[in-house]
C-alpha cells in the first residue's frame, strides 16, 4: 500500500524523462541514488512486484538516511509553506525551461520559480537530453528539465531559488550553473506528503567537473 501510493503520487509529478541508475557517480549520495529508483519507477510505468519491494527499500532506506543526518523524514513545518520564495528572489532574471510536455514536478517547479520573479517561458523539445547535451550538462547532474537564463547560466533541476539568485548575483568565472542530480523528495517541485530527503547542489563547471555549492539538510534551508 504505502509503495504504491508513493508511485500514484510522484508519477503525476515525475516527467516522462527516466534517470538510469548505471549513469549515478560518487557525488551522488546513497539516499540520493535509492531516490532517484523510486522516481524512476514512478516515472517509466506501473511497478510489478519486484520493483514495488525496491520501492519499500528505497522510501525506507530514505528515512534512515534523513535520520541519520539529523533531518526526520516527515518535515515538521508544511512542505509547499516552506517551498514559497520570497517574490523578489529572482527578480529581473528571465529563462527558458527546457523539460517533457507530461513533466508535472516540472511545471510545479516553473510555478515556485515564477513566484520567486522568475520570468519564464518553457519549451518541450523532441529530445531532451540533446539540449542537455549543447548546454553541457554532466549526465551525472541531469534532472527532468533544464532551465537556461537569458544570458546563458544553466540550471538543471529542482533548484531553490536562494541559491539560484545568489549564484546571479556573483557568478563564479569557471561556472556555467548550477545543478540538482535527479529529483529529491521535498525540494522545490517535488513535495511529497511533508517529507524531505537531504540533497547537494552541486556547481557545474566550464572545463566539464562540478562541486558542491550547497548541502540542503533542512527543508528550512531552502528558504
Amino acid at each position: 500500500m504505502k509503495s504504491n501510493h508513493f508511485l500514484k503520487t510522484l508519477s503525476s509529478k515525475s516527467s516522462a524523462y527516466c534517470i538510469s541508475l548505471h549513469k549515478l557517480s560518487s557525488p551522488m549520495t546513497k539516499g540520493s541514488a535509492l531516490l532517484a529508483l523510486a522516481t524512476t519507477l514512478s516515472a517509466c510505468g506501473s511497478p510489478n512486484q519486484s520493483q514495488t519491494a525496491a520501492l519499500d527499500s528505497a522510501t525506507d532506506s530514505t528515512a534512515q538516511v534523513s535520520q541519520s543526518s539529523g533531518t526526520q523524514a516527515n518535515a515538521p513545518l508544511n512542505q509547499t509553506q516552506i517551498n514559497q520564495p520570497a517574490s523578489t528572489l529572482l527578480q529581473g532574471v528571465s529563462a527558458t525551461v527546457y523539460k517533457d510536455a507530461n513533466c508535472g514536478c516540472c511545471t510545479e517547479w516553473i510555478s515556485y520559480a515564477d513566484k520567486a520573479g522568475l520570468q519564464s517561458t518553457y519549451q518541450h523539445p523532441q529530445t531532451l537530453s540533446a539540449v542537455k547535451d549543447r548546454y553541457e550538462v554532466p549526465e551525472q547532474m541531469r534532472s527532468c528539465h533544464t532551465t537556461v537564463t537569458s544570458d546563458g547560466f544553466v540550471f538543471e533541476g529542482h533548484i531553490p531559488a536562494k541559491f539560484m539568485a545568489q549564484f546571479l548575483e556573483n557568478p563564479p568565472n569557471d561556472a556555467i550553473g548550477l545543478a540538482v542530480p535527479s529529483m529529491p523528495v521535498g525540494s522545490p517541485g517535488m513535495e511529497y506528503d511533508d517529507k524531505f530527503m537531504p540533497y547537494k547542489v552541486f556547481q557545474l563547471n566550464k572545463d566539464g567537473s562540478y562541486d558542491v555549492y550547497a548541502s540542503v539538510d533542512t527543508p528550512q534551508q531552502q528558504l
